[in-house]
């Protein structure tokens, strides 16, 4: 028997619904294998199926190993990619007939996700802003991201300063974009520095996107409305767009679906038992993985084993006084959220959680207004199921730069709310970096107005 017949008579028997996709170009199979973007058979056969959260579900997908790519337990949602085998083993433990098919052919939805190789945005020597209109019509490497940002600093050289701050294990720099706008009225020494990273995560392509975007937007704001310079001038601005390089030249070359960093580890191999989880490896409630060093949340044997983290953290220690750090937003992929502290447990009630609360809402309106998308605000524990996993919120990202480093810190989950998932088409990238840099700007408005010293 085929395997899509057995996969069209494991979704009938399990009276799954089937959710529409349509493709967005030729099926890959139809493409010979040697311009495919990677080797696209390790997902052949595979699906992303949406079922009820449960406690005992979210256990049982664990110790199976399962590849989960959402545990959302304010939503109430699992999504998991699996096979027909799998589902059907999954139907004899669990009533899934509530469960439903997001993701019908991977590999193809994968397939998609790339860009045409054809197309070289850096074709043509043309000014800043009509590269950035091309740029932003698709996904990039991180080539032509680094070849995007010096154009960046090239065109803008008195508001922006490229760092590089360390480098990877596989030796790859790992630069910052730090935006300031000059005024002599204005104490440098009393500058509100604001932080946004992206790409934590490799397979989380448009934080990088939208990462990006927020610097483009910040600047075209700026030229377009030169009597807001004044408020610009009295914050900073440390952009980190790709925190996993590796790992993203990894999802670019290997494995789109890859998530941790490159970094090998003990008792690991090669192939997929590499890397470790950036956003479980920071010294913040850090705990050591009792996973195997081949999961997804592999979070290594000591706090800040990820070379990353360890970079970013010795930046920080180092330019403590440079940079007085008051926001703090980490963007990743998906499910249309923003989290605020504490991820590691729901019992830890935050600072000023009235306030952080109200914060976030504000950022939601305001992306609403842009967009009419709806972004939910969640306490990060309930979204990371911490309270039932502990280890699942150990050492984030999150929780450490909120709790030693900056008054406001919020994780925001982009778009989509899992029709796409990891795999959101690229005409989405301009919606979303629009939708947040809304937000953005109204998380700015709001650290100059706190109180907080």
């Amino acid at each position: 028997m085929k395997l899509g017949i057995l996969f069209a008579a494991v979704v009938a028997a399990s009276q799954i619904r089937l959710m529409p996709h349509a493709s967005e170009k030729q099926h890959y199979k139809s493409v010979p294998q040697a311009e495919h973007p990677i080797d696209l058979n390790q997902y052949e056969n595979d699906f992303v199926v949406r079922m009820p959260y449960t406690n005992e579900s979210l256990k049982y997908l664990k110790n199976q190993k399962l590849k989960i790519w959402s545990s959302n337990g304010a939503k109430q949602t699992l999504d998991v990619q699996l096979n027909s085998a799998q589902l059907a083993q999954l139907g004899t433990a669990f009533d899934i007939s509530k469960a439903e098919v997001i993701i019908p052919d991977l590999a193809q939805a994968v397939y998609e996700s790339y860009p045409d190789k054809t197309e070289n945005v850096f074709a043509e020597e043309v000014d800043f802003k009509t590269t950035s209109e091309v740029f932003f019509k698709d996904y990039r490497s991180l080539e032509d991201i680094h070849q995007w940002l010096h154009l960046l600093e090239e065109t803008y050289p008195d508001l922006i300063k490229m760092e590089t701050i360390g480098h990877t294990y596989e030796g790859r720099p790992f630069r910052v974009v730090h935006l300031s706008v000059k005024d002599r009225d204005v104490d440098h020494e009393q500058k509100k520095t604001v932080v946004i990273t992206g790409g934590v995560h490799a397979r989380e392509w448009i934080s990088v996107s939208t990462v990006l975007y927020s610097v483009y937007a910040m600047l075209r704001h700026w030229e377009e409305n030169p009597h807001d310079s004044k408020t610009l001038a009295q914050l900073d601005f440390l952009f980190i767009p790709v925190l996993n390089p590796d790992g993203y030249v990894y999802s670019w070359e290997t494995d789109r679906l890859w998530r941790k960093n490159r970094q090998p580890v003990e008792g690991g191999d090669e192939g997929s038992c590499r890397g470790v989880d950036i956003d479980h490896s920071f010294d913040y409630h850090w705990t050591p993985s009792s996973e195997s060093v081949c999961s997804e949340d592999y979070a290594g044997k000591i706090p800040f084993e990820a070379y990353e983290a360890r970079v970013w953290d010795e930046y920080l220690n180092k330019t403590n006084e440079a940079h007085h750090i008051h926001g703090y937003i980490d963007l990743h992929s998906y499910d249309q959220e923003i989290l605020y502290p504490y991820v590691y447990s729901c019992e830890h009630q935050p600072r000023d959680e009235e306030n952080l609360i109200e914060l976030a809402y504000g950022i939601s309106k305001s992306i609403r207004w842009t967009s009419g998308k709806y972004y939910a605000v969640s306490p990060a524990c309930l979204d990371r199921d911490s309270d039932l996993l502990p280890e699942l919120g150990s050492g984030t990202a999150l929780d450490y730069m909120y709790h030693h480093r900056a008054f406001w810190a919020y994780q925001l989950k982009l778009r989509d709310s899992g029709s796409h998932g990891f795999l959101l088409p690229k005409r989405y990238i301009e919606p979303v970096g629009e939708e947040v840099s809304a937000g953005l700007k109204y998380f700015c408005k709001f650290i100059l107005t706190s109180g907080e010293a």
